[in-house]
């Protein structure tokens, strides 16, 4: 069966986005393939599941809908402390309209956030409180 070996995002500041979504993620830097090779390839670290994001420059403007974004899981951490730990490390609390006004049985909250480049991406998880 095929499968998702990486993603890749555009990004005006590939060093920027690096960082961020290394920290985000607690990803590390695959090395170059090649001399020259400028990518930013980031991946779980050696036993840990997950997908690679790669990272090279471009020009387009991050969009407001993207088409395609990032969905994260605080995991076993309070939904609302993980967002205020990505919006420490540079993500942006976005104005979101579209929050359900409640929620199905079985469903969590999310949040809507844009990485330091722009690109939205989405935190679900549990709150305590």
């Amino acid at each position: 069966m095929t499968s998702i070996k990486q993603v890749s995002l555009g990004v005006h500041d590939d060093k920027r986005a690096g960082q961020f979504w290394q920290q985000a993620l607690g990803y590390v830097r695959r090395p170059p393939r090649f001399e020259g090779d400028d990518w930013i390839v980031l991946e779980p670290p050696s036993g840990e599941r997950g997908v690679a994001i790669a990272m090279d420059t471009s020009e387009s403007p991050a969009q407001e809908f993207p088409r395609v974004h990032f969905d994260l899981d605080a995991g076993g951490r309070d939904l609302d402390e993980e967002v205020a730990r990505l919006v420490a490390l540079g993500a942006q609390r976005v104005d979101w309209q579209h929050y359900p006004d409640s929620l199905s049985l079985g469903e969590r909250p999310y949040v809507v956030l844009a990485d330091p480049e722009g690109n939205r991406f989405c935190v679900e998880g549990n709150r305590r409180g």
